[in-house]
């Protein structure tokens, strides 16, 4: 089946380029509320579903152990900038354990945000893995592995306990059976699993809930999404739609973004999960879906509706600052 265009690109008020793609809308029964496009053809999640991939983290106890913050735990859910913050928060979080960014098994890049960037190098600085978007999420790895008394080197295979932790976290949350073997390797190099988007959408309505989950998992997957409601901007930074919606809304919503147009969400007041894959792996295209199904199902005030409406249909403008054309939702 061909999924339905979920986003147009207008310029000069004509169309110009479409996306494609899928979305769930569920309850944490499983139950699709809405949903558009093949949502049974597993995708893979990419960064989306960094809360699950924390869970271990917290309720195995290590979190507490070692003294971890609410920053420190929204950065274990992060896909951030780079920026100087992000950097000193993963750089904090090691040294809680006695280690540094040597410890990292995720590479270095330059910030994501060119600002950031430019800072380092006008620093004379090059960067390292704490400037990778993953760099909070395998500090609260290395972390894991401290906390079950395991060696931290190899923790990305998926052999590793911290990576079995993971999986084990994923399947049951998500409802959904991961076979051996049946992994690809994600950008920051640790296992990524393909899951179909209803069972995505259910496992984050799960984590809105708490629903079908033990005490302690349900507690973790709340403590999670509180710590990142205290700390938006950690989990993204400056400009990035996460941290705007989630400054907006607060507790009422978590989203997180993922690699190749992957957007997930918890909606606790609603008791529902999203999940949206956009098939040419468009972030701008998933980020309009995101906002769009935010506004369609959350009542908001004024304040609310105007930050999440301004992500639903951003402006393009050209290099003169002149408006050119505008994303929109499809149909």
């Amino acid at each position: 089946m061909h999924d339905p265009i979920l986003v147009e690109v207008t310029r000069g008020g004509r169309v110009e380029s479409a996306h494609r793609g899928a979305f769930a809308v569920a309850d944490a029964a499983g139950g699709i509320v809405l949903s558009a496009g093949d949502i049974d053809r597993a995708i893979f999640p990419r960064s989306a579903v960094k809360v699950i991939q924390a869970l271990p983290l917290v309720e195995s106890g290590a979190a507490d152990r070692f003294g971890l913050d609410d920053e420190a735990l929204a950065m274990a859910c992060a896909s951030h900038n780079g920026e100087a913050r992000h950097a000193g928060v993963a750089a904090r979080t090691l040294a809680r354990l006695g280690r540094d960014a040597a410890s990292l098994e995720c590479g270095a890049h330059w910030p994501m945000l060119p600002a950031a960037t430019q800072a380092l190098a006008r620093a004379g600085q090059e960067p390292s893995a704490l400037h990778n978007n993953c760099s909070g999420k395998h500090a609260g790895f290395v972390c894991l592995a401290c906390g079950l008394d395991e060696d931290p080197r190899g923790y990305v295979r998926p052999e590793h306990a911290v990576q079995r932790a993971v999986k084990a976290a994923l399947e049951e949350v998500t409802g959904h059976p991961l076979a051996e073997g049946s992994h690809g390797i994600d950008g920051c190099s640790i296992p990524t699993y393909a899951v179909p988007l209803r069972a995505l959408a259910r496992g984050f309505a799960r984590i809105a809930t708490g629903e079908g989950m033990p005490a302690t998992r349900a507690q973790a997957a709340r403590r999670l999404r509180e710590a990142v409601a205290r700390h938006p901007f950690m989990v993204a930074g400056t400009g990035r739609f996460d941290t705007l919606a989630m400054a907006a809304l607060g507790l009422r919503a978590f989203t997180k973004t993922g690699a190749e147009g992957v957007f997930c969400a918890a909606l606790p007041e609603l008791g529902l999960g999203v999940a949206i894959k956009c098939d040419d792996g468009a972030s701008r295209a998933a980020e309009v879906v995101m906002a769009t199904l935010l506004r369609r199902l959350l009542p908001m005030n004024e304040a609310e509706a105007q930050a999440i409406d301004a992500l639903a249909a951003p402006v393009l403008r050209n290099w003169n600052g002149i408006e050119v054309g505008r994303l929109r939702a499809a149909g």
